[in-house]
């Protein structure tokens, strides 16, 4: 298979750029959480890597939303079908490829999701000793983190992980950029991280990472879109799933069900976070003719898929299946290039949803 399109290889880069964005023309990786960095003045665009919800002009909106529709027609079912089928193959030959030198480490994620903090994570409180801010002012309660708060609707099953008492998932791990960072600076002995990937090349290059510590982590091949799939944990065992990037991978038809069957997973309290691409991100626009598959979902030049979502869309799956929602933001944010003098306007959804305490 030829190396994927130089346009793909910008728009997944720019992903990833846009979420570890430096703070500052120094490099430092570590930044302010989303929604502090303000254009006041368009003459000092270029004085920084980035710009934190940007206004969009009403002419700006139009244009974007008729650079969409006229690339909107779709491909014939049976190509659609084709690229449905083969799924798999694209993504084993996108790490086959790139292995794991494409994406860098996400330490960002302990700034937006302080959920995966370990409890003397500088500047956060973990989830099992206080519930942050946002949840304090919107009244939900803190989740439990002990070996009491641990029950398994199956006490007497063996897993990986089972002695734990506080666990982490998360669907779509590639090769590691999120479970490395979290096992790296999350010490927490109680800690247990399951990761799984569509990808059989992604996981198995997760385990051959040096830092993979089966002691601690437990990594594994799963078809996310496949919801009589089994997973390694019973349900309401996990305190935390992570789906970053991922969900906008699956055919809109597979959503609901698979964020439906992730939410069993949850214990009462347990919080699903994702991170995802929003609707009229630049690498919605980016796509020319002939890359439409449905509304909104693309095939990009490898053979791998995409689909841009509204707050709206997002919110009526998570609720449906069963979930409260904590955080739902659109992080609209001015991407800049300095050295090129280019701007680019990136589009993400932000939320997290909590499964109800059990009266």
């Amino acid at each position: 298979m030829a190396a994927p399109h130089a346009i793909d290889v910008m728009d997944r880069e720019g992903m990833e750029a846009g979420e570890i964005l430096t703070d500052s023309s120094n490099g430092d990786a570590k930044r302010p959480q989303f929604g502090t960095r303000f254009l006041t003045d368009p003459r000092q665009v270029f004085q920084h890597n980035a710009w934190d919800n940007v206004e969009w002009t009403v002419e700006q909106e139009a244009a974007a939303k008729k650079k969409v529709l006229e690339n909107s027609e779709p491909l014939p079912t049976e190509k659609q079908d084709e690229f449905d089928c083969r799924a798999n193959e694209y993504w084993n030959d996108f790490y086959t490829i790139h292995e794991n030198r494409f994406f860098k480490d996400r330490h960002w994620l302990f700034t937006e999701f302080p959920e995966l903090a370990p409890k003397s994570y500088p500047g956060h409180e973990s989830l099992s000793e206080s519930a942050n801010a946002e949840d304090i002012q919107q009244g939900v309660p803190k989740q439990e983190h002990n070996n009491e708060g641990s029950a398994l609707p199956n006490m007497d099953a063996e897993f990986p992980g089972s002695s734990a008492s506080y666990r982490i998932l998360e669907v779509g791990c590639g090769v590691g950029n999120t479970v490395f960072p979290i096992l790296k600076t999350n010490n927490d002995p109680e800690l247990f991280v399951y990761c799984c990937d569509f990808s059989s090349t992604a996981v198995e290059l997760v385990k051959a990472n040096p830092d993979y510590d089966p002691d601690r982590c437990f990594a594994f091949v799963h078809d996310l879109s496949n919801v009589e799939a089994d997973f390694p944990v019973p349900d309401e065992s996990l305190n935390v799933l992570v789906l970053i990037f991922v969900l906008s991978a699956l055919h809109p038809n597979k959503m609901q069900a698979s964020i439906s069957r992730l939410a069993r997973l949850l214990k009462p309290g347990g919080v699903m976070l994702l991170r995802d691409y929003g609707r009229y991100d630049m690498a919605q626009l980016r796509f020319k003719k002939g890359r439409c598959l449905s509304e909104n979902f693309y095939v990009r030049g490898d053979g791998t898929r995409v689909y841009f979502f509204t707050q709206d869309e997002l919110n009526e799956m998570f609720t449906l299946a069963g979930l409260e929602k904590v955080q739902n933001l659109v992080d609209r944010r001015l991407q800049v290039n300095r050295g090129k003098q280019l701007t680019m306007y990136r589009v993400w959804i932000q939320c997290k949803y909590r499964k109800a305490h059990t009266s």
